[in-house]
C-alpha cells in the first residue's frame, strides 16, 4: 500500500506559479512511476505529466508542456509539479498517482491522492 498526500495547491492570478507537491509513504517509494492529474468540473481525469524512479524519463501532455515540470526526490519520498505561467484553464483539483508499471500511464495507476485545488483567476 502506497499513501499519497498532495500540497501546494491555493489560489494564484493568471500567469503566476504554483509547487504542487506530494509526499508517498508505504512501500518503497522509488519502485513507482509517479505522476499528476487534473481534473476540473464536469470534466473528465487529465494526465499531466509522469516521471520514472530513476529520472531519467519524463513525459508532459500537450497542455502542460513548457509550463508544468515534474521532479522527484527519492531520498525525501516526494514528488513536484512546478507550474508556470498559469491559466484560468488550469483551475482544477490537481492528482498525484503512482504506478507499479515502468512508465505510469492513465490505464496502469496504482494509488491516488486525494488531491488539492488549483484556481488561477483572470
Amino acid at each position: 500500500q502506497v499513501q499519497l498526500v498532495e500540497s501546494g495547491g491555493g489560489l494564484v492570478q493568471a500567469g503566476g506559479s504554483l509547487r504542487l507537491s506530494c509526499a508517498a509513504s508505504g512501500r518503497t517509494f522509488r519502485n513507482y512511476a509517479m505522476g499528476w492529474f487534473r481534473q476540473a468540473p464536469g470534466k473528465e481525469r487529465e494526465f499531466l505529466a509522469t516521471i520514472n524512479w530513476s529520472r531519467s524519463f519524463t513525459f508532459y501532455s500537450d497542455s502542460v508542456k513548457g509550463r508544468f515540470t515534474i521532479s522527484r526526490d527519492n531520498a525525501k519520498n516526494t514528488v513536484h509539479l512546478q507550474m508556470n505561467s498559469l491559466k484560468p484553464e488550469d483551475t482544477a483539483v490537481y492528482y498525484c498517482a503512482a504506478s507499479s508499471v515502468g512508465v505510469l500511464t492513465t490505464q496502469n495507476v496504482n494509488y491516488w491522492g486525494q488531491g488539492t485545488q488549483v484556481t488561477v483567476s483572470s
